[in-house]
């Protein structure tokens, strides 16, 4: 929610509030007023700030801004009955410390009775209590809109980007290429060929099918990298090229469908020299809540082999990153003699 109409909220909401107050004070002093006595507009004033404005705004904000990120946006409910009671009772006594500097040391009560005064401060604190609450209720819904908007936007962003997600991996080169390895492996090997058609058609089905959804399970991603690694193996004579290691145990983490395959697939068409060992690292790390990515290739400084923004192109894959996950994730890619590594922190992955 812009800024502007949260502005226009809390103002709608407190010009109502002053102006059931108005109505209130108008009720109380009207016999006097037709009965042409004098009225004490400033005491009323004083008292109507110290018993109903001060405590209310403190309650408040003190919901709006730090209780509700606090324990409500955490779900810790119980805390925030406790420290919402406590917010309140405080915001009463400071109102009534209000009355009693602003009043020369007058107490709030008429008869200068500490009974009356701590009913007054329970009658202030009740007052701050539902101001609190509607605080709560307010800050909820512009945290509800701005989340309705942000999704929105993301899933409309995300279309483009899906798209062309989709579009870099369902490519003909590779199928081409994939196909025809498969195909010379019939004659050869048909056991052979026949696992590996089967880890094309599971891979052609992830990218049609599980790529629709918004989060997938960590370990449909590490099968889907695996297979694919698999694929691209069978174009070499030399699979130690490749080194893929998974530590950790994936359990019930779920990330963005197909987040690391672009990196790996730019790694294959950039990395040279296949007879080497280990032309391609790909190490993913799980650790509590935190997935680590790296992927290193070496290539050769020529135009036709250097990293470029194929596939899905880096602008794309960090817009992409920061509208997934915003603020929880750490990208750095360097290219420095002649090897390309990128590695990919991800937090809070559940």
């Amino acid at each position: 929610m812009k800024k502007l109409a949260i502005v226009l909220l809390h103002f709608g909401y407190w010009a109502m509030y002053l102006f059931l107050l108005m109505v209130i004070v108008l009720l109380m002093i009207m016999p006097q007023l037709e009965g042409g006595k004098p009225v004490q507009f400033q005491g009323i004033i004083c008292f109507f700030s110290a018993f109903a404005i001060v405590p209310a705004l403190l309650s408040f904000y003190s919901f709006y801004t730090f209780l509700f990120s606090k324990f409500l946006g955490r779900k810790k409910i119980l805390q925030l009955i406790v420290y919402g009671i406590l917010v309140s009772i405080l915001s009463a006594i400071l109102g009534s410390l209000y009355f009693y500097i602003s009043n020369h040391g007058r107490l709030i009560s008429i008869n200068n009775s500490h009974e009356e005064d701590y009913i007054f401060i329970g009658i202030m604190a009740f007052n701050a209590l539902l101001n609190g609450i509607i605080g709560l209720v307010m800050r909820g819904f512009v945290t509800s809109y701005s989340d309705i908007k942000l999704k929105e936007d993301l899933n409309k962003k995300n279309y483009e980007t899906e798209l062309a997600l989709v579009k870099s991996q369902i490519n003909p080169h590779f199928l081409f290429n994939t196909i025809n390895n498969i195909d010379v492996l019939i004659m050869k090997d048909p056991a052979q060929a026949s696992r590996y058609l089967n880890k094309l058609s599971d891979i052609m089905r992830f990218m049609l099918y599980e790529v629709k959804t918004e989060k997938i399970p960590l370990t449909k991603e590490l099968t889907y990298i695996e297979k694919y690694i698999d694929l691209q193996k069978i174009r070499s004579s030399n699979p130690d090229y490749v080194s893929y290691t998974v530590q950790g145990d994936p359990g019930t983490l779920a990330i963005a469908p197909m987040l690391f395959i672009p990196f790996i697939e730019n790694a294959f068409k950039h990395a040279n020299n296949k007879k080497t060992e280990n032309a391609i690292v790909i190490r993913i790390s799980i650790e509590k809540e935190k997935i680590i990515f790296e992927c290193e290739n070496h290539y050769s400084r020529d135009a036709e082999t250097m990293p470029d923004q194929s596939g899905l192109g880096n602008e794309l894959i960090k817009k992409r990153l920061a509208l997934l996950y915003p603020g929880t994730h750490t990208l750095n890619i360097t290219d420095h003699d002649n090897s390309y590594k990128v590695k990919l922190l991800l937090e809070n992955a559940h």
